[in-house]
């Protein structure tokens, strides 16, 4: 029987869960440079820099003190690139500080790392541009440091917007288009794909990009754009952070209105079904609106399930909003989760099934309490929904690559499997997993879509379509969270990764989250990094590594885990 914490290490653990709430690291102006951390040499002047700690999303990824530049213009890149160049420095771009994968910094980065963090936030310019390449849509010209809300928040207003985003506001556009970030979005039986929009990921929606890259003419780093068309933009458009882009232009389509029904009756054993069963399973939702998300707390019998249609007028039982964030429940960590994620931090693993169910009846009645079940409004308004106040996990992720008519048959198998596996951690006192399981359903990133004869596919990306598999692909994303630093949790993880490469040979990782795991950490398995990853994207693969090596020869935009993952 679990024995209750005493008051006072109860309080601790507590402020340990609310420490998992982001909260802005501050700049450090205040520590001098001293013989622990001289100042970078022959820094350019104009360009501010000062010294900072570095936290990732999740806080598994920390430098406590490395120096960091703010670029307001793209010719404040090439200069910092080029003073790095001189003096053997690398340049790790940085926005919002969303993300997992140790693709900006790596641990064990300090100030004597020659590294220097360029934080892209200033560099947020946005301007519509003239029509598309499509009747109706139209084209956006966005610089990378942009935030993602900012972005949609603009396109609203001026009558656009896209068909699926990530769930965060906080993402910068770089940032995002590095990893081939996504929604979740098919077309519904009978839809006809809106002009200028994408069923794949926001790298699928660039018409043009510019980066910093070297000029072997000039001997210097220059910026240079590449049209859609350019073979080497291929390796560009999802390039990891391996590359620094300054700006993109994107196309994008008419604003649509949503409806989203949240649904938590639903038991897992009929969403996730056989396939061909009878009911309300996922695929039967995907046929009949194509855009859902299934949230499976752990040790509980029926998901929240988040259906979005297109809904042009307001269907009478539905809530109108007129902005993003519309779960206040989830936005906010309430006080019996806190206080169970607090004890699971102070080691009390055995609480991850009252987790689970605690999570459950707070989204429940939440969603009865703030009439949220039936929403509707504008697109971004429904498509935002994961703040920075919200619990910070750890999360792994793959993107399963099947013809639409097997979507059932995976998450069928997947839910058996992953009910199996945690049931046998927890008939042995293991307790790995304390977070939810999140299912969605993306098209692939058919370059057709951006109506531009000759456009190159996204030669990095999850989605990138595989001319070796029939037409009609989706990608079913499986991410499983749980808090950073839960016993076991790694171990958990490499049985998962094994299923699903196994299951499903030629799935792709979901670059920002975790992957590559051994029994003690992710991003670590040599089998994985060496072969897996690399013969999911086929010839492609080597490829892109090369144009990106030929584009930064010195490797001024890389880190060790990067050099070690983008080998020639």
């Amino acid at each position: 029987m679990t024995q209750p914490l005493p008051r006072r290490r109860m309080l601790t653990a507590s402020a340990g869960a609310l420490a998992l709430v982001w909260m802005p690291v501050p700049r450090d102006e205040a520590v001098p440079a001293g013989a622990d951390c001289p100042a970078p040499p022959d820094f350019p002047a104009g360009v501010e820099h000062y010294r900072q700690s570095y936290r990732n999303w999740a806080g598994e990824l920390r430098a406590d003190d490395v120096w960091t530049a703010v670029v307001r213009t793209a010719q404040d890149v090439v200069t910092v690139a080029n003073w790095a160049h001189r003096h053997g420095f690398t340049l790790r771009p940085q926005g919002f500080r969303h993300g997992w994968a140790p693709l900006t910094l790596t641990a064990g980065t300090d100030c004597a790392s020659r590294v220097v963090l360029v934080d892209t936030r200033r560099l947020n310019a946005m301007e519509l541009g003239g029509a598309g390449p499509e009747p109706g849509s139209a084209t956006v010209r966005v610089e990378a440091g942009a935030g993602l809300e900012a972005l949609l928040g603009f396109l609203e207003a001026a009558g656009y917007g896209l068909t699926a985003t990530p769930a965060p506001g906080d993402l910068s556009v770089g940032g995002a288009l590095a990893v081939d970030a996504h929604g979740t979005a098919v077309p519904a039986e009978g839809e006809v794909r809106p002009p200028g929009t994408t069923y794949g990921s926001l790298s699928n929606l660039i018409l043009r990009l510019t980066a910093v890259v070297w000029d072997p003419g000039a001997g210097a780093y220059v910026t240079r754009s590449f049209e859609r068309t350019d073979p080497d933009c291929a390796a560009l458009l999802t390039n990891l952070g391996r590359a620094f882009l300054t700006e993109v232009t994107l196309l994008v389509g008419p604003l649509a209105r949503l409806r989203c029904v949240s649904r938590v009756d639903i038991p897992a054993a009929e969403l996730f079904a056989a396939p061909g069963t009878r009911g309300r399973t996922l695929e039967s939702f995907i046929a009949a609106t194509g855009r859902v998300e299934a949230i499976w707390f752990p040790f509980t019998a029926r998901p929240w399930l988040k259906v979005w249609s297109v809904s042009p007028r307001r269907p009478p039982t539905s809530r109108p909003v007129t902005g993003p964030y519309n779960y206040p429940f989830s936005d906010n960590v309430p006080a019996p989760v806190a206080d169970l994620a607090g004890r699971i931090l102070a080691g009390q693993y055995e609480l991850a099934p009252a987790l689970g169910q605690a999570q459950y009846a707070a989204t429940a009645s939440g969603l009865l309490a703030t009439a949220s079940a039936d929403l509707w409004g504008a697109a971004k308004n429904l498509q935002l929904y994961v703040r920075p106040t919200t619990l910070h996990v750890h999360a792994n992720g793959y993107a399963v690559r099947v013809p639409r008519s097997g979507v059932q048959a995976v998450v069928h198998a997947f839910a058996e499997f992953y009910t199996a596996l945690l049931l046998a951690h927890a008939s042995r006192g293991r307790f790995p997993v304390n977070g939810a399981v999140e299912i969605r359903v993306t098209g692939v990133d058919d370059p057709a879509e951006v109506a531009v004869p000759g456009a190159r596919a996204p030669a990095l990306s999850a989605l990138r379509p595989d001319s070796a598999r029939p037409p009609g692909q989706v990608a079913v994303w499986i991410d499983v969270l749980t808090l950073p630093g839960t016993a076991d949790a790694d171990r958990f993880y490499r049985e998962v990764e094994k299923y699903l490469l196994t299951a499903h040979p030629g799935t792709r990782v979901e670059w920002s989250k975790g992957w590559a795991y051994t029994d003690q950490a992710a991003w670590s398995d040599p089998d994985v990094l060496d072969r897996a990853v690399p013969s999911s994207f086929g010839p492609g693969w080597p490829t892109a590594v090369a144009t990106l090596d030929r584009l930064d020869p010195a490797r001024v935009f890389s880190n060790p885990f990067l050099d070690r993952l983008l080998r020639s």
